[in-house]
């Protein structure tokens, strides 16, 4: 619950400052000059990506959210068998113990969200966030029929 209000408020301040950046970009616009005109469409940009990339961040969590819970439901979630260090961080070597076993389970079954979903949880355990990001697209995917490439 706490990492959805993080987000939520995140998002919430992105929006504000997207609309802040927006209204000055259209002030600028106003102003009428070559100068300032150019200035003001370059400025508008800037909160239509962010808008973008907030719009797509959210429909990638989402997701990734349902099939947590779908997977939960199945009963297949990963059960979290790490070993911590007594400062609370994960055991490196126990960490690449259980992502060997995730990586053996996706090769075996390449054309299964759920592995690919576990394998995302296992690099995330790593911190390999691009790979378990690209994992997790991957499970998506695979999720919603879609044709994925290697």
């Amino acid at each position: 619950m706490r990492a959805k209000l993080s987000y939520a408020v995140t998002a919430a301040v992105l929006v504000f400052y997207f609309l802040l950046v927006g209204s000055r970009g259209v002030m600028l616009i106003q102003a009428g000059t070559l100068l300032t005109v150019t200035l003001g469409v370059a400025v508008l940009v800037l909160p239509v990506i962010g808008l973008w990339f907030l719009w797509k961040n959210t429909q990638f969590v989402r997701r990734a959210n349902a099939l947590a819970a779908e997977l939960d439901a199945e009963g297949g979630l990963p059960v979290d068998e790490l070993k911590r260090m007594p400062s609370g961080r994960i055991d490196r070597d126990s960490a690449d113990e259980v992502f060997a076993r995730r990586r053996a389970e996706t090769e075996a079954a390449p054309d299964d969200w759920r592995t690919w979903f576990r394998l995302a949880v296992a690099y995330h355990d790593a911190r390999d966030t691009p790979r378990a990001r690209k994992a997790m697209q991957r499970a998506i995917a695979l999720h919603d029929g879609k044709t994925v490439q290697a």
